[in-house]
């Protein structure tokens, strides 16, 4: 009934070996584990301060911002060889990709704030979306119809046409944008989406037909402990792939929270490591892989008895991360 946009627009539901990507912003390389063991299996290097990781739909390459470089490098997501970089036009953040593979699209954090259009057969930045404010983070929407831009700078979220490349609309907040998540309605349209804001230990929550923000949820105020990096106390939201469960990190709690859905219920939650910072699942949704950019790992959690199972070692300051099947 619902999917999450973090990862499953990127992947076929068919056999094949499924890797999670980490990228460590405070280094020059990505740690690929492979989730039947929980070992680091690949390392690429050679991408100074990575940021934002995504997948073709064939799971046969990666492309990761480059944010020292300002370019976004495609990667054999096997090899780990880089295949080429296309030049951006400013420092960038977050990726996504379109559902046919043709265009990612790249935020641009840079004042003003841009969505670079990438076209994935030339390596060309074809176009350059003007926005309010250095944007954050991008999403495609699972049926593939809207762009999604957040600014955490212009405090507003901007929908853009993925086909004509022209803005559709705009939704302000009080609070800089950072990491959204999607439910989908039964006709595969996105029916609410989730948001997390600057400042705030929480989401809120978006009625994506009518444009409006119809909630707030605070997390608990327990568990505690853990503190917050860069003004985002709330870091790394997604739906579940079966549409049951949205999972949102708390930086304060050193936890990330488990809510069920429609409802929004808190169901419990599972310890991490410090300030965890963004979330993959893997396509059958059993495992969840936490990137704790404060301690240098990643959490992975056996889903249903919400317990942690492994904690990798991982680079320097893990923040995205993303999954892929590899035919």
């Amino acid at each position: 009934m619902y999917r999450s946009i973090l990862f499953l627009l990127a992947i076929p539901l068919i056999g094949g070996s499924i890797r999670i990507w980490q990228t460590n912003s405070a280094g020059d390389d990505v740690d690929v584990i492979d989730p039947a063991t929980n070992k680091v299996v690949l390392k690429v290097k050679d991408i100074e301060v990575p940021h934002g990781v995504t997948f073709s739909p064939d799971g046969k390459r990666a492309y990761i911002s480059c944010e020292s470089e300002k370019t976004l490098i495609a990667v054999d997501t096997k090899t780990g060889k880089h295949l080429g970089a296309a030049p951006l036009s400013g420092h960038p953040n977050n990726i996504s990709i379109s559902n046919d593979g043709r265009r990612v699209f790249v935020a641009i954090v840079q004042q003003p704030g841009a969505v670079d259009v990438i076209d994935t057969a030339s390596m060309k930045n074809i176009k350059t979306i003007r926005v309010k404010g250095g944007v954050h983070n991008t999403y495609v929407t699972p049926d593939g119809k809207h762009v999604l831009a957040g600014s955490i700078a212009g405090k507003v979220l901007t929908v853009i046409n993925p086909e004509s490349l022209a803005i559709e609309w705009e939704l302000p907040f009080n609070l800089g944008v950072r990491p959204i998540a999607f439910e989908r309605a039964t006709d595969g349209s996105t029916s609410r989406i989730f948001v997390q804001l600057s400042g705030y230990n929480g989401f809120a929550v978006v009625d994506f037909k009518t444009h409006e923000e119809i909630r707030r949820i605070q997390h608990p105020t327990e568990p505690s402990g853990g503190h917050a990096e860069g003004g985002a106390p709330s870091h790394g939201i997604m739906v579940s792939p079966d549409g049951k469960t949205l999972w949102v990190d708390s930086s304060p709690a050193n936890a990330v929270f488990v809510y069920s859905l429609p409802d929004l219920k808190v169901l419990g939650y599972v310890k991490t490591g410090e300030v965890p910072d963004w979330i993959t699942m893997t396509p059958d949704g059993k495992t969840v892989y936490i990137a704790n950019s404060g301690s240098n790992s990643v959490s992975a959690i056996d889903a249903a008895t919400r317990k942690e199972i492994a904690r990798i070692p991982v680079g320097e300051v893990p923040k995205r991360n993303g999954t892929v099947v590899m035919q």
